[in-house]
């Protein structure tokens, strides 16, 4: 039996979030992304709590460019709010999506602006 998209993405989800736990120290980088913007949020598994979030509809975020770029600045921007709140390392969460594309993106702009995975 075929599952659709979605639910094949939902598979797979699950299937990460298993092995992956955020702390306060080192969050969970959630990525979720439609089909105009991107966002991302860090997330502390323990407490159940979000501690920041970027996405590309924030007015810091330029939106001039191809989405990939624009993908490439939310990472950007994603590292300069965790060197805020004190945060060096994350574990970063897919969310189902393929490592390709503007989720390869924002995960290399993280890593320019200077957090580790």
């Amino acid at each position: 039996m075929q599952f659709s998209k979605r639910r094949r993405r939902q598979t797979i989800r699950k299937r990460i979030r298993k092995k992956i736990k955020g702390t306060a120290e080192k969050p969970r980088l959630s990525v979720y992304r439609s089909n105009k913007d991107i966002y991302c949020q860090a997330i502390d598994d323990v407490n159940g709590v979000t501690l920041f979030a970027v996405s590309s509809r924030d007015n810091g975020i330029e939106q001039t460019g191809t989405k990939t770029e624009i993908a490439k600045r939310v990472g950007q921007a994603l590292a300069s709010k965790a060197e805020e709140k004190g945060v060096s390392a994350a574990l970063f969460d897919r969310g189902g999506y393929l490592y390709h594309g503007r989720v390869k993106a924002l995960a290399e702009g993280a890593r320019e602006g200077g957090l580790k995975f």
